[in-house]
């Protein structure tokens, strides 16, 4: 597919020294797909997570983030929002999970509380949240697992012996929408949940936005810790996507492709493309070569890792790097890996292609 035109407009790092940066002078079109590649270890991190991220957040959301040094950061009166999609847990306990970080679990008490069994008790929504005394089971106050704690080993969690996992009494279970209780509801996979509720717009909408990301698999429920870090992460992007947009939110996201087959990433495509027609900028940090060749712009870091990287080896659209028109020095892996993939204007082989498998790693790096 045709690149978007470039606009007038970008945001800028300059001087970035952080670790092996070599006083980078970092261009990010606004309101396009970025991504950076290069070997591990070239500095992608240490550049757009440890510099860029943690300069915008100090400045727009005046948190107390230490970026890593530079001399100038330039464009910034057109962003108004950074968020750092990271695979970071989205919590650690069993009572953290899909429903309730994107926040639908919320919608879902709501209507199990408006169902005629809820009302004849005069239960509210409190009354189907595991947080709360009255509806949960009280053993495992609402976990659904017990704590046993190891003196010499990581602690574990085994499944309540009194309501084997569903986390509320049998009162509560009573109470059904369509055949199904609340906690027949947060151990349906999320795409099964999407049918079931596919007439409640607050609810089918956090759900649709969840399945977009590749994750209909993930029941609703399912315990944050026993999520991948890719998983976490798209877990947070659909939370994300499900708020208000303003056109003018830098997203940043640390290979959200791990792991996943040819079909989700066309469907985190989809979702990060969306993105930027309503005027985001999104910036990818990825080694799949199926992401790399659909951005607008790339940054390639490299050549090498650790001593051998830290310069910015070549940057412009896909079709100016693989000519070597793109600015920049030479010595590009992500060229010379993409070449053959633009040459044939298939997916081919690149489906299950990334630039580690072509290269691996240098060599340790920063």
């Amino acid at each position: 597919t045709p690149h978007s035109p470039l606009p007038t407009a970008w945001l800028e790092l300059i001087g970035a020294r952080h670790r092996n940066l070599r006083n980078v002078h970092l261009r990010i079109p606004l309101g396009t797909l970025t991504v950076v590649t290069g070997v591990s270890g070239s500095g992608k991190s240490s550049l757009i997570q440890e510099t860029l991220a943690k300069a915008v957040a100090r400045k727009l959301h005046r948190l107390n983030e230490t970026p890593g040094p530079f001399d100038e950061l330039r464009g910034l009166e057109r962003i108004d929002k950074l968020i750092l999609v990271d695979q970071q847990p989205i919590g650690n306990t069993p009572k953290s999970n899909p429903g309730t970080f994107t926040g639908v679990f919320d919608e879902i008490r709501e209507l199990f509380a408006q169902l005629p069994e809820s009302k004849v008790r005069g239960w509210r929504a409190g009354r189907f949240s595991f947080n709360r005394a009255g509806g949960r089971c009280e053993p495992c106050e609402g976990n659904g697992q017990k704590l046993i704690e190891m003196h010499f080993l990581p602690d574990v969690w085994i499944e309540c012996d009194q309501c084997r996992g569903k986390r509320y009494n049998a009162e509560t279970l009573s109470a059904k929408y369509r055949g199904q209780s609340i906690a027949d509801v947060l151990d349906m996979p999320i795409g099964k949940a999407l049918e079931l509720f596919e007439n409640i717009p607050r609810i089918r909408g956090p759900l649709a936005t969840l399945c977009a990301v590749g994750l209909d698999y993930l029941t609703l429920g399912q315990s944050a810790p026993t999520l991948s870090g890719g998983e976490a992460q798209r877990v947070k992007l659909a939370a994300e996507l499900a708020r208000p947009q303003t056109g003018k939110t830098l997203y940043i996201l640390d290979e959200p492709t791990t792991g996943l087959h040819f079909d989700d990433i066309d469907k985190l495509l989809k979702v990060l493309n969306s993105l930027v027609e309503k005027g985001n900028t999104v910036v990818v940090i990825e080694h799949n070569l199926d992401v790399i060749k659909t951005a607008d712009w790339l940054i390639d870091l490299g050549p090498e890792a650790g001593d051998g990287g830290g310069w910015i080896v070549a940057e412009g659209t896909p079709e100016e790097v693989v000519r070597g028109q793109g600015s920049g020095v030479s010595q590009s892996h992500t060229a010379v890996a993409l070449a053959p993939i633009l040459a044939s204007g298939t997916r081919g082989a690149s489906e299950s292609t990334s630039m580690r498998m072509l290269f691996g790693r240098r060599r340790p790096g920063t």
